[in-house]
């Protein structure tokens, strides 16, 4: 299973621009996964396809940034670094198989984001100032759930999950910093896993991340491989 093409699909850049085996993502600059290069192929001149990229973000007014995955050559890495693309935000993959258990809380699920759902999404993960009118644009890309613990109406803890043949992808998982520590996120992972008879799921989260990473192997998740980006 290509879990570097999983993540592409489930989050997908809406402009994308073929390019001699790789795919050049653009989305407004949110997130670097989909607004970067996915060397998926060799291509035929290799210094010829970075300056390609390079010309392709520097005409969009962003850094170029390539996403390193398992399949990834060892040849670009080294050549990437070699002209001082610096190596950021090493990522791992965890994957489970089988049931989830009974969420703790009562949780809301729609098949598309609400607005106080992307607030509070955003309030955790907006990194990239004014964004959100793009993030939510990535998000409506394909099919997907959207869950929620609400109290009083406001989602305290949320999640994405996307349906991918037999797997089922997980992103967005946040929880606001005033309602951690009381298993929320827990809910929303087990009520986006019970939604329908997936044999396996994944999900990443940054290599530092312990925390999340200790939820998720109580979860049944573990850690398979792993990833990162060039950036200059």
């Amino acid at each position: 299973m290509d879990f570097h093409l999983l993540l592409h699909e489930a989050w997908p850049a809406y402009e994308q621009q073929p390019y001699d085996g790789w795919i050049l993502r653009y989305a407004g600059g949110v997130t670097k996964r989909a607004n970067s290069v996915l060397p998926l192929g060799e291509p035929g001149d290799l210094g010829t396809a970075i300056g390609v990229a390079e010309d392709f973000y520097a005409s969009r007014g962003q850094r170029c940034v390539f996403s390193m995955g398992p399949g990834t050559t060892p040849e670009l890495d080294r050549e990437l670094a070699g002209r001082g693309y610096e190596l950021v935000d090493p990522t791992v993959l965890m994957v489970r198989s089988g049931g989830a258990p009974e969420p703790e809380h009562e949780v809301r699920v729609e098949g598309h984001p609400w607005q106080a759902w992307l607030e509070t999404w955003w309030a955790v993960d907006g990194r990239y100032g004014a964004g959100l009118d793009a993030a939510e644009r990535i998000c409506a890309g394909v099919p997907a759930w959207y869950a929620a613990v609400e109290e009083d109406g406001v989602p305290l803890a949320v999640g994405r999950a996307v349906p991918q043949g037999d797997t089922l992808g997980i992103y967005c998982m946040a929880t606001l910093p005033r309602a951690r520590r009381r298993g929320l996120g827990r809910s929303v992972l087990r009520a986006l896993l019970r939604g329908g008879g997936w044999g396996s799921a994944y999900l990443c989260t940054t290599a530092p991340n312990e925390t999340a990473q200790a939820l998720y192997r109580a979860e049944g998740f573990e850690m398979t491989s792993g990833y990162h980006y060039r950036v200059r």
